[in-house]
């Protein structure tokens, strides 16, 4: 058997099965019931400071 057809036939089933079983876990760990909290804080952080305003960064341009 030639190299190129061992590795076709390894890309064609094995890996593809690797690849779609590393998929799944990765959609799995994303929707677990302890990660609830994690997305919240993650999807709140452009609120975290509305009670004042973000203080410029020194040598910035003045706003008109």
């Amino acid at each position: 058997m030639e190299t190129y057809t061992f590795l076709r036939e390894m890309a064609d089933s094995w890996a593809l099965l690797a690849m779609f079983t590393i998929f799944m876990g990765i959609i799995v760990w994303a929707i677990r019931p302890g990660s609830n909290k994690v997305h919240e804080d993650t999807a709140n952080i452009p609120f975290r400071h509305d009670d004042r305003p973000v203080a410029p960064v020194s040598g910035a341009p003045a706003e008109d």
